[in-house]
């Protein structure tokens, strides 16, 4: 069988003024498996993923404990690269990852770091635009786009990558229905591992079959999505509210 997306073991990590916020986390993704992180604010969340390709964490030079693994392979100093090479951020601002001239600049700026030169590169821009939809606008610049438009180019920047896993902070936020429509249509196309952190629940029951409910630092539980959302009492006690009216066992 196959290595895990992503294998987290025990991780625990703190701060330099003390403040611990991670409490032995135990977190695993198989290879094409979309898991939703949920939790309120100041649960860990973003830490968490800032560890997953050594942005926090002893690879960063901080202090830690416990281990992270992508496709099998440790994360460490000797191998952080190509950790990061397999984990793909996306974040919540996509203007946060655009800063190029044009939108095939921005995709090809990772794997041309890589050393991708001539047609490989364009072949990897091409295919990362194709799959979220936005091939036409390869000689656009980012800013003449819509908001739902940048972000698809962001989740290309990623891909472009070819990462084992794709992390999204919070994919649905300020995007309007039809954009959100799109989004999640593209993410359920993606052949690869999705870890997607959100607290649009709706969306969560949507795009992931399981999820992780994550508080002050440790993961609380993890369930098929839908069973989890069901359970209204561990919602209240972690601060998480379903829209008015949403029930989450109506949905098919």
């Amino acid at each position: 069988m196959s290595a895990p997306a992503l294998e987290v073991s025990r991780l625990g990590f703190a701060y330099p003024d003390g403040h611990q916020v991670l409490y032995g986390v135990d977190l695993t993704i198989e290879e094409g498996e979309r898991v939703a992180l949920l939790g309120p604010n100041g649960a860990g969340k973003t830490t968490l993923v800032l560890h997953l390709n050594g942005i926090l964490g002893s690879v960063a030079g901080g202090t830690g404990t416990g281990s992270v693994a992508v496709g099998g392979l440790s994360l460490s100093k000797d191998s952080v690269a190509e950790v990061r090479r397999r984990v793909g951020l996306v974040f919540q601002d996509p203007d946060d990852q655009l800063f190029m001239p044009t939108v095939a600049d921005d995709v090809a700026f990772g794997p041309a770091n890589l050393g991708l030169k001539g047609d490989a590169l364009r072949e990897r821009v091409e295919s990362a635009l194709a799959a979220v939809g936005m091939e036409a606008y390869a000689d656009r610049a980012p800013y003449h786009l819509s908001f739902g438009q940048r972000r698809r180019v962001a989740v290309a920047t990623v891909l472009a990558m070819d990462p084992q896993l794709l992390v999204l902070d919070e994919p649905s936020s300020n995007l309007d229905p039809a954009a959100r429509r799109e989004l999640a249509d593209i993410i359920k196309s993606l052949p690869v591992a999705v870890l997607m952190v959100t607290h649009d629940l709706p969306y969560a029951l949507e795009l992931c079959g399981r999820s992780a409910l994550m508080d002050e630092g440790r993961i609380i539980a993890q369930r098929p999505t839908k069973e989890l959302l069901a359970d209204t009492d561990l919602l209240h006690q972690h601060r998480l509210e379903l829209p008015y009216g949403f029930d989450p066992l109506s949905v098919p």
